[in-house]
């Protein structure tokens, strides 16, 4: 079997993810200002994203190589910008998928700055956030095994926004746009469509999975936005009711029913597909009910390129201390290998982390151990 090569872009970004996600010394990053320490002073032992990477090499048939690229709140306060040209045009070049940390958004406004991630996925059209929420086999309760598809480019994140006195002199009046369109929202439910005919297949292949057969649950708020919620829910049924998706099984959810039913009756959801907003939300709550944001990951996928982001943030408050959860960094990195077409090395990942969490000796302080994060690399490693 020929050798395939990929090559893949590695952005760090803010706080823990220049721990999750390593620095090459072929970076793209501008110096470093006095006083603010170069991302290359980030100690290798905690490069989770790369080593799981080039561990895959010795037994499959694949090779990598690496470019780290400048994103986030430390390059706009460097350089200016959040997201430098050279990061997307060096993507799109080069790169056959990527790897992104955690990006820290300033909570006041900040002139010139705008979210790197939310920018890179609008450049690159990644218009799917694909976020598997999984508890392992000896999870006491409420067994998860879900997929949480996302709509990444429009709704309320189009970041249109204006305040404006009121009319009646009682103050001032904010109003955001709300946009959803026919395109986006008939894709992103094909998108749903097609990760549940793969999780089917894998069943069928003898994945264990607590599902016997493949469900797609829309998400919407229709009953009271008409229009917006309305053209997402008529859309996305439009798409999931091609002949390629007959055998799916397709229902609708209020958005805070759905919330509601999620954190009751978790195990009753295969994918489910939602606007933007509702995804963000559905899949930070969803997470809580796993155990950590740590241990889950997320890609964010459109034709042909695909990036793997770990669901955690920044978390300041434990960057350098070497404690920072790995798992949802590679866990990332082989869901971006599953949408690359690499399953059997996605499979690899999964079951080494899988059997590393199922034996929960080394589990770091979101999970209540006490283990570092190179601890929980190396035992990764040891099972691939």
């Amino acid at each position: 079997m020929a050798t395939r090569h990929l090559r893949i872009g590695l952005i760090p970004g803010d706080g823990i993810g220049k721990e999750v996600i390593p620095v090459c010394p072929q970076s793209l990053s501008p110096p470093p200002p006095r006083n603010i320490p170069s991302l290359t002073t980030i100690p290798p032992l905690h490069q989770a994203g790369r080593r799981i990477l080039e561990a895959l090499s010795a037994s499959l048939p694949l090779t990598f190589s690496f470019v780290t690229l400048p994103a986030g709140f430390a390059t706009f306060q460097q350089t200016g910008t959040a997201l430098p040209p050279t990061t997307v045009s060096t993507l799109r070049a080069e790169c056959d998928g990527a790897l992104f940390g955690a990006v820290s958004s300033p909570i006041t406004p900040t002139a010139g700055y705008a979210s790197p991630i939310v920018a890179l996925r609008k450049a690159l059209d990644l218009y799917a956030n694909v976020r598997p929420v999984k508890t392992t086999a000896s999870a006491p309760r409420h067994p998860i095994d879900l997929v949480i598809v996302r709509e990444n480019t429009e709704d309320l994140y189009v970041k249109e926004e204006r305040t404006f006195p009121a009319p009646d002199g009682s103050g001032r009046v904010a109003e955001a746009v709300k946009r959803i369109s026919e395109r986006a929202s008939r894709r992103i439910a094909a998108m749903a469509g097609e990760v549940a005919l793969r999780r089917q297949a894998a069943r069928a292949a003898g994945a264990p999975s607590m599902h016997a057969a493949p469900l797609v649950t829309v998400t919407h708020k229709s009953n009271v936005l008409a229009q917006t919620d309305g053209l997402f829910r008529e859309a996305a049924r439009a798409a999931l009711a091609a002949p390629r998706y007959a055998h799916l099984a397709v229902e609708e959810q209020i958005v805070d029913s759905m919330l509601y039913k999620l954190i009751r009756q978790p195990g009753a959801y295969d994918v489910i597909v939602a606007p933007n907003l509702y995804g963000d939300i559905l899949s930070d709550g969803a997470a809580a009910l796993v155990g950590s944001l740590g241990v889950v990951p997320s890609a964010n996928v459109g034709d042909g390129f695909a990036i793997g982001e770990p669901c955690h943030g920044s978390a300041p408050d434990i960057a350098g201390r070497g404690i920072a959860n790995p798992v949802a960094a590679m866990r990332s990195a082989g869901l971006m290998l599953e949408f690359m077409g690499e399953g059997v090395a996605a499979g690899r990942v999964y079951e080494a982390v899988d059997g590393s969490l199922e034996e929960g000796r080394y589990l770091t302080p979101d999970m209540g151990g006490r283990a570092s994060t190179e601890e929980v690399v190396e035992d990764v490693l040891r099972r691939l």
